[in-house]
């Protein structure tokens, strides 16, 4: 599979930077880019946010993810504690992180 450069992958690790994620989610789709997000370590806890359906609601289910190991270790249950808006099936694992990499010609860590 080549890369699209019309996809932009985002590998959020940490929760500093929730502002910044939004409004670069925000103008990648007013490019007409395509966004894929997976949410690792630390910022599983963006996934409490106040703001955090609104983020769901911009990205198709396919498309985000959190990391179901990361989830757990930050003291989340991943049957029992899903994020409003999501599905148990965007409980993911670092494999979902691979496909990112594969698929998006452009790619960013935050």
């Amino acid at each position: 599979m080549s890369k699209d450069p019309d996809k932009l992958g985002i590998f959020v690790t940490t929760p500093q930077y929730w502002g910044h994620l939004l409004k670069i989610v925000e103008a990648a789709q007013r490019a007409g880019k395509k966004v894929k997000i997976f949410f690792t370590f630390k910022a599983v806890h963006l996934t409490k946010q106040l703001e955090f359906p609104k983020l769901v609601q911009m990205i198709p289910e396919a498309d985000l993810a959190i990391c179901a190991d990361s989830y757990t270790c930050e003291g989340f249950d991943v049957e029992l504690d899903i994020p409003g808006g999501m599905t148990p099936k965007q409980m993911r694992t670092q494999a979902y992180h691979g496909e990112i990499l594969e698929e998006c010609g452009k790619y960013l860590v935050l």
